[in-house]
């Protein structure tokens, strides 16, 4: 958010603020999931996903959270999974049959975790 280089970034700064401020720099950073993550808090199941191809949410961004937060509670019971999909952009699979088998890895974490899966 703070790099005007990056496509998009600059036309969000009328809606969010320009994070080169410090009044906005530290309004976001209060509800950036990323800098809130707590040692030793317990965080429900969580299914991050990502696109190597995604020009908006690059690839490393789903990892870093993952990354975090299993660190913060590495004996957390519940699962931190990651999937990333090495052909996807930003919105999934562009092709009909592969979004679906996508959408069914989804649908599958929500079941399992819902007991509604054997």
């Amino acid at each position: 958010m703070t790099d005007s280089t990056i496509p998009l970034t600059s036309g969000e700064w009328v809606e969010w603020g320009n994070p080169n401020e410090e009044k906005y720099h530290q309004y976001m950073m209060e509800y950036s999931p990323m800098n809130n993550v707590q040692k030793g808090k317990t965080y429900p199941a969580c299914w991050l996903t990502g696109g190597l191809n995604d020009p908006r949410v690059a690839y490393w961004e789903p990892a870093k959270m993952t990354a975090t937060l299993r660190h913060a509670n590495p004996n957390n019971e519940n699962p931190i999974c990651m999937k990333l999909d090495l052909s996807a952009g930003h919105f999934s699979a562009s092709d009909r049959y592969k979004y679906f088998r996508e959408l069914a890895y989804d649908y599958s974490f929500l079941l399992d975790q819902l007991k509604l899966a054997n």
